[in-house]
């Protein structure tokens, strides 16, 4: 039998005209640097995030949900959070992914919105 092989091209983010220079750069550097969706893992996936400042132990929950636990304010034990996705620091936000040079955002009641120092590295355990 022959078989005809597809090698498929990977999908990279190609730079938007209606977008800055700066917006455009920082997308590109996100692949480059590497991360995860959240929604590509399964639930009970477990994640430790290692920042500038912290190391933070994520349980993906599924629905942009997960338990972090690592900061000895915000979580010092698990707790539910709604994972948003990474920035750069300004409003900008990449919905449910977590990023390599990025920082993570999450939505923790009664805190409200917290945002990390920079994502140093993202290990599955």
């Amino acid at each position: 039998m022959n078989y005809q092989t597809h090698i498929q091209e990977p999908s990279l983010f190609r730079p938007h005209p209606n977008l800055a220079d700066e917006v455009n750069d920082a997308i590109c550097r996100s692949e480059v640097e590497g991360g995860v969706f959240l929604e590509s893992l399964p639930v009970d996936a477990s994640l430790e995030v290692q920042t500038e400042n912290r190391s933070y132990h994520i349980v993906v929950k599924g629905k942009g949900q997960a338990l972090i636990s690592g900061h000895p304010e915000f979580c010092p034990d698990p707790v539910l959070v709604g994972i948003h996705g990474s920035t750069w620091g300004g409003s900008m936000l990449k919905v449910g992914y977590l990023g390599r040079g990025m920082r993570l955002e999450f939505g923790h009641k009664p805190f409200g919105v917290i945002t990390t120092s920079r994502i140093r590295e993202i290990k599955q355990v």
